[in-house]
């Protein structure tokens, strides 16, 4: 986890994000970094009218090393609107942005096809309409093509923004809940690029379960349930969980990996699949029976509890126990 957390691709971005205005006219409510640690948020929420707390939610979504065009570009529009429907977004639009290489060569235009074909499925699956785009084509040197890329944003609304979702654990004793199954599917992660390993089975999409998922966690935000929501993407998991904790000055995470819905039973691939459709959620701790009621017939499970102090504190597969410190974790994700 460590590792994987001063990894370049998942490291703080603090050092762009301060250098560019993310404050401009005073209308940023949510903010790319949150609270006094300054934890990653899943999207920025933006009060433009000042007669009205309805809010624009900006969301990101990119999966390049997913080495198939139509998965990769599936997930990321996958990724996109769950990381919008984490803060409280909704009626998401899309935008596209290939950057491609020659697509007069054979390979180059049969990776972009299948990307455009994920496209139009996943955009009808979600009910996402694409309004924009850009596309960025012919980018090749003497060493070849740059990686297939395509980076898609998020455009939504929350009615309030004053009950948008952040990321960081709001109270001792709330349960942690992760929404969505977990597979086998680590073919082009972060784990497995740390470990120097190809091949495994890609993150595959499911739009329709995604769908019914993203619309139950809205209906529990909107009744006030939902203290605290993180996207499970990059790094599984564990890097969900180490940022809930990173973003939280005096409070942090014990769950049990035996409790996390899966097809797998290995603990680094539960910890660190990047499976889609995912989301770590802290709900209150008066109204957890509720909140199952919510998501009854939908893959979910209560794996854990938000603790008193700064760590993160899991159980493996094996009944082993792992506890890491806080300061650990943004030490390895911010450098300093």
């Amino acid at each position: 986890i460590l590792s994987l957390l001063s990894e370049p691709n998942l490291r703080s971005r603090e050092g762009v994000i301060r250098t560019y205005d993310h404050e401009v006219r005073a209308a940023t409510a949510i903010k790319p970094l949150q609270g006094p640690e300054g934890g990653p948020n899943d999207a920025a929420v933006l009060k433009p009218l000042s007669n009205s707390w309805m809010g624009l939610v900006i969301s990101c979504g990119l999966n390049p090393f997913l080495p198939d065009a139509y998965w990769m570009a599936a997930a990321s529009i996958e990724e996109a609107v769950r990381n919008n429907v984490a803060v409280g977004g909704r009626r998401v639009a899309i935008l596209d942005n290939f950057v491609w290489g020659n697509p007069e060569k054979e390979d180059r235009m049969g990776s972009l096809l299948r990307a455009c074909e994920a496209c139009y499925d996943f955009s009808k699956a979600l009910d996402v309409p694409f309004i924009s785009g850009k596309d960025s084509l012919y980018n090749e040197s003497p060493l070849g093509p740059v990686r297939p890329t395509l980076l898609i944003t998020g455009i939504g609304i929350i009615p309030d923004v004053r009950r948008a979702v952040t990321t960081e654990l709001k109270g001792e004793g709330n349960p942690i809940y992760v929404i969505g199954m977990t597979k086998d599917e680590l073919g082009g992660s972060a784990y497995y690029r740390s470990k120097g390993l190809d091949g495994g089975e890609v993150p595959k999409a499911n739009g329709p379960m995604a769908k019914a998922v993203m619309s139950a966690l809205t209906t529990s935000m909107d009744m006030g349930i939902v203290r605290a929501c993180h996207d499970v993407s990059e790094g599984g998991i564990g890097l969900a969980a180490a940022e809930m904790a990173i973003a939280s000055p005096r409070r942090g995470i014990k769950m049990d990996l035996k409790r996390v819905p899966s097809q797998t039973k290995r603990s680094d691939s539960i910890i660190f699949s990047e499976s889609t459709g995912r989301f770590l959620v802290e709900a209150d701790a008066g109204r957890a029976e509720e909140f199952e009621r919510i998501f009854y017939g939908l893959p979910g499970a209560r794996i854990g509890e938000v603790v008193d102090g700064s760590r993160l504190a899991f159980m493996d597969m094996g009944g082993r126990e792992y506890s890491i410190d806080s300061k650990r974790l943004r030490l390895a994700w911010r450098g300093y």
